[in-house]
């Protein structure tokens, strides 16, 4: 057989397919053996690429991660808006109906995957951070719309309590308790000049989602 001429296309074909089967039908269902049918390409040219369809779920959501990242990096370098009404976009664009649908379908695969979980808070802590949030906050801090003399740990603290005890899937939870840790998110981060930053639009955003998590899978688990 002949050498690939184009191996970036191969394995973009390969990322899109296993991204929307991993979202349409959520990791455990989603087979190798459907990558290969949807993408019509033989087993060996999936695994020249990718060790497994483990393999291939990491690259998918390193690749929607960087996608984000590109979104974020928009945000934090409008001139037009100080550094509350960054920090507040920011909030509201990671609620985005696309963002959400793609982090719950896979969801129930991730916060049971210690290695995935670590992954994901050292690139909070060690990417997120340093390259989005605390930025925004030293501006705010400049601009006079946000006070705190630990920017740094001001921005670990607003991540870890938003993307683990705020968000639904992670926490799975009543409408009611939603609200009320939503209530008190806004209080805990008032005292820093950011006033609601959970506004009552992303509160309901985060309500469509609240029911979500942790969704039971279809019996009969594939195992890839």
């Amino acid at each position: 057989m002949g050498r690939n001429k184009y191996p970036e296309e191969t394995v973009r074909k390969i990322l899109d397919t296993a991204e929307r089967l991993f979202i349409e039908k959520g990791y455990d269902r989603a087979s190798l053996q459907d990558i290969i049918r949807e993408t019509g390409l033989s087993k060996g040219a999936i695994y020249h690429h990718f060790t497994s369809k483990e393999d291939i779920f990491y690259s998918v959501c390193d690749r929607i991660g960087r996608r984000n990242g590109e979104a974020l990096a928009v945000i934090r370098d409008d001139p037009s808006l100080n550094g509350l009404e960054k920090l507040r976009a920011i909030f509201k664009a990671s609620m985005q109906p696309e963002k959400q649908i793609k982090m719950y379908s896979m969801m129930p695969y991730l916060i049971d995957n210690a290695k995935f979980l670590a992954a994901e808070l050292q690139s909070l802590f060690m990417e997120v951070v340093p390259e989005y949030i605390e930025p925004i906050l030293r501006q705010g801090v400049a601009d006079g719309s946000i006070r705190t003399e630990h920017p740094k740990e001001l921005a670990e603290a607003i991540l870890l309590l938003s993307d683990g005890w705020v968000n639904p899937a992670i926490q799975p939870t009543t409408p009611e308790e939603l609200r009320a840790r939503c209530a008190i998110f806004n209080q805990l981060f008032f005292r820093f000049g950011i006033p609601e930053m959970i506004d009552r639009e992303s509160v309901e955003m985060l309500l469509q989602y609240s029911g979500l998590g942790h969704r039971p899978q279809a019996e009969g688990k594939d195992p890839g």
